[in-house]
């Protein structure tokens, strides 16, 4: 339900700029209707028609392209919401060692089937310019399709979204979907950017946890694996939090090895005088 109020509360917002901490119960109905149901493990279809930034036929399959892939939900024309969910993301991508096209791929798809490759090709222009990357051309694609792909694929993810006819615009959800090779829904990032500067890295933190989830551990280091053992993903919030469980045990399991570590040295010093001897 918090979740539910912050996203009604940025769309007001983005529409009429009304004060975000307003009484949400006088918010029109339309924006009742907006959910996002975390559907996680959930198949996307992979293989319906899509066209990308070029005016190219494609599919979700051949843009994953068996890779780790960020799936972003956005329509190109939207005065405010999904830019700064696109902005928060660049930004985001940022902090993380890898690069798009090379170790996982993002895929942004409008869901107004009357928006334009045209359109999709110049607000690809803008992000890849933004994110400042070579090769992310190759691996960031900008799709539009028609209405029956775009809802085939918004609820298998579990993005609802409404349109509404007096502002010409649409009333959605905001997050960002972290796909396994195989195209299943591994986790849903909700909280992009905070608002604190001093914590402003956490997103890419959650990127990156998220990711190395999603690839079964064949993306990332030892250190992000190490982090996922003091991390745990909470659904609620759609970040990655810090157990307090957890850390105890991955610091009496440090512990252990530590003081193994050095017994082992002593013993084998000390055999080795002896055996000198």
């Amino acid at each position: 339900m918090t979740a539910r109020m912050g996203w009604i509360a940025a769309f007001l917002w983005s529409i009429v700029g009304i004060d975000a901490r307003g009484d949400a119960t006088q918010s029109p109905p339309i924006l009742r209707e907006v959910a996002l149901r975390q559907n996680l493990n959930a198949q996307v279809p992979l293989d319906d028609p899509f066209t990308d930034e070029r005016g190219e036929p494609t599919t979700l399959r051949a843009c994953m392209s068996g890779k780790t892939t960020l799936l972003v939900l956005a329509y190109y024309r939207c005065p405010r919401l999904c830019t700064e969910v696109l902005n928060d993301l660049t930004t985001g991508l940022g902090g993380v060692p890898w690069n798009i096209g090379e170790e996982f791929n993002v895929v942004t798809v409008s869901f107004d089937d009357r928006e334009s490759s045209a359109l999709a090709a110049a607000k690809k222009q803008s992000y890849l310019e933004r994110y400042g990357r070579r090769g992310a051309e190759n691996g960031w694609h900008f799709l539009t399709g028609r209405q029956q792909s775009i809802l085939k694929l918004a609820n298998a993810v579990g993005f609802e979204f409404r349109y509404d006819p007096k502002n010409d615009q649409f009333a959605h959800p905001s997050c960002v979907m972290v796909l396994t090779p195989d195209g299943r829904v591994s986790r849903y990032l909700l909280r992009l950017r905070d608002p604190n500067p001093s914590r402003s890295s956490e997103f890419s933190r959650d990127l990156r946890l998220a990711m190395v989830e999603a690839s079964d551990r064949r993306i990332g280091t030892e250190t992000e694996s190490v982090l996922l053992f003091c991390y745990r993903y909470d659904p609620q919030t759609g970040k990655y939090t810090m157990t307090a469980l957890r850390l105890v045990r991955g610091a009496g399991i440090v512990t252990v090895l530590g003081l193994g570590s050095v017994l082992f040295l002593m013993w084998r010093r000390d055999w080795r005088k002896a055996h000198a001897a």
